[in-house]
């Protein structure tokens, strides 16, 4: 039986949006999934909007610079880093200010942060090295995010009156497990960390965000059976990517589920596919996923949860509204099945 924070029938998007007005973002948001909507993320802003400079910026104590290779610890807080907390506090106000106009209330609100072994794995120390290189650099930047996402949970629930859900958004680890990341010359990768590491990491970033947490993972073998070990409530995957996955994946699934972990399925398309879209069609994968792992389809409704693919930066802003809102219709759907289904 679901006992995650949000209620059988919702629906959400992963996190980002096409454009640069929050507040014009968090309104189409709270609009198309009143059940669970999420804060919006805006890359299209640049430098400190993407996950990973929107993550450095909550970090505790931890100031991040722009370098041509991408975002590096330094020593104070510039303009950079300014700029992302800048940003973060513009979209808190704006979706403060869309829950007040649209008079809505959500009891459950989700935001996203990059996760702790994507964001090591994505900035780094000042020699150039990835921070997840250091053993030392991976506890401090450990508890800094801790630290950091507990106060920013506090913030959006005092801003929203909701219970907030945190989806930590994890693409890295995949890369981050098999040692496939390139050193700073090219020449090499770095070393693998092993799982138990990786999961030890992880599960305290969890065990901070609370209940409800969301592991991201779009990618074509996510590692769901660490993600369930480290504590996650749910795992997101994008179910196109699946279809080649194997055995051993459509296991970890199987798993989950039988463990009462719910699988947040990327069902809808993130970019307009330029051809019809129907609703049976977008099901058809989550019905076929509780077919071939021996669920009856009932599943879907405790134990799972439908999103777009990924993110929707690339997006055209009509194509968000009807995704959201095909989204939204397969929350309500996989809670109260259609007859032929």
């Amino acid at each position: 039986m679901n006992t995650t924070p949000w209620k059988p029938g919702s629906a959400t998007g992963i996190g980002s949006l096409p454009g640069t007005d929050p507040r014009e973002a968090s309104r189409i948001v709270l609009g198309e999934l009143p059940t669970l909507p999420h804060l919006p993320e805006l890359p299209d802003r640049g430098v400190g909007a993407d996950i990973v400079g929107r993550t450095a910026g909550l970090l505790v104590d931890i100031p991040v610079e722009v370098v041509p290779s991408g975002y590096r610890v330094t020593a104070h807080p510039g303009r950079d880093h300014r700029r992302a907390t800048d940003l973060m506090n513009y979209d808190l106000d704006a979706f403060e200010e869309a829950v007040q106009t649209v008079n809505l209330r959500p009891e459950v609100v989700k935001i996203q942060i990059a996760g702790p072994w994507t964001l090591m794995s994505n900035v780094e120390l000042v020699r150039g090295h990835r921070v997840l290189t250091d053993p030392g650099a991976v506890k401090e930047f450990t508890e800094s995010l801790a630290e950091g996402l507990k106060q920013h949970i506090a913030e959006v629930r005092k801003r929203t009156g909701a219970q907030v859900v945190v989806q930590l958004d994890e693409p890295g680890v995949p890369a981050v497990l098999g040692g496939l990341l390139p050193t700073p010359s090219k020449l090499g990768t770095v070393r693998a960390v092993p799982e138990p590491d990786a999961r030890d990491v992880l599960a305290t970033i969890i065990d901070v965000a609370g209940p409800g947490t969301i592991v991201h993972c779009c990618a074509p073998k996510p590692p769901v059976t660490l993600f369930r070990e480290a504590g996650a409530s749910a795992v997101a995957l994008d179910v196109s990517l699946l279809r080649g996955a194997g055995k051993a994946v459509a296991d970890e699934l199987g798993e989950a589920w039988q463990a009462g972990t719910s699988l947040w399925l990327g069902l809808v398309p993130s970019t307009d596919p330029g051809t019809k879209v129907e609703l049976r069609d977008l099901a058809r994968p989550a019905l076929e996923l509780a077919d071939r792992l021996g669920f009856p389809r009932s599943v879907l409704t405790d134990l799972a949860l439908p999103t777009p693919t990924c993110g929707m930066a690339g997006a055209s802003e009509k194509w968000v509204r009807r995704a959201l809102s095909l989204t939204r219709d397969l929350g309500k759907a996989f809670s109260e099945p259609p007859e032929d289904w």
